[in-house]
């Protein structure tokens, strides 16, 4: 069990985790965020600013980063066939590839530009190492929804499950194609 002090209180991370898991699930599973209030023991409003703290905006226009993936093409045509606006994922090979192929100034460059063209977005899935994702968290905010493929550093290429992509990108497009 993880303990955490905050001032003179020392607060559990598994049972916080687990009490949010309970919200969530029961929020999900139909009950009111009034209901859920009552049986968890919280303020009505604390329901309604957990769930906006977390809340993917739904529709507008994504981007899909991901690496090292092992099966990039197969993903690539998920993200296409779901009208995906944007995407760049790169196998193990071609992301050192990439890095290897330019300056130290030019590779900077490449980032700031990859960076400025996300922003534009209003979705960015980031697939990836669990640094890499808090990195896009940091560089993008709170439009990145981060998918870790494990713990950094990953040093070969990961297979990630097409018909997962294929779910994610429906459930933050809302439904439509």
């Amino acid at each position: 069990m993880e303990f955490i002090r905050v001032g003179d209180k020392l607060v559990s991370k598994d049972k916080l985790t687990r009490t949010v898991e309970r919200i969530l699930a029961l929020r999900a599973a139909g009950s009111s965020q009034q209901e859920v209030a009552h049986k968890v023991g919280v303020d009505r409003t604390f329901i309604s600013r957990l769930e906006a703290l977390a809340e993917v905006r739904k529709g507008g226009s994504l981007a899909i980063i991901g690496f090292p993936l092992a099966n990039k093409d197969e993903l690539l045509r998920i993200a296409e066939e779901n009208g995906v606006d944007y995407t760049f994922m790169m196998t193990d090979d071609q992301r050192w590839k990439f890095i290897h192929s330019l300056t130290g100034v030019e590779l900077l460059n490449e980032l700031m530009e990859l960076i400025t063209k996300l922003r534009y977005f209003d979705v960015v899935i980031m697939v990836g190492s669990d640094m890499r994702i808090r990195l896009a968290e940091a560089l993008l905010g709170d439009k990145v929804v981060g998918v870790q493929l494990g713990e950094s550093p990953i040093e070969n290429d990961v297979y990630f499950p097409p018909e997962r992509l294929r779910e994610l990108i429906l459930s933050v497009k809302g439904g439509e194609k």
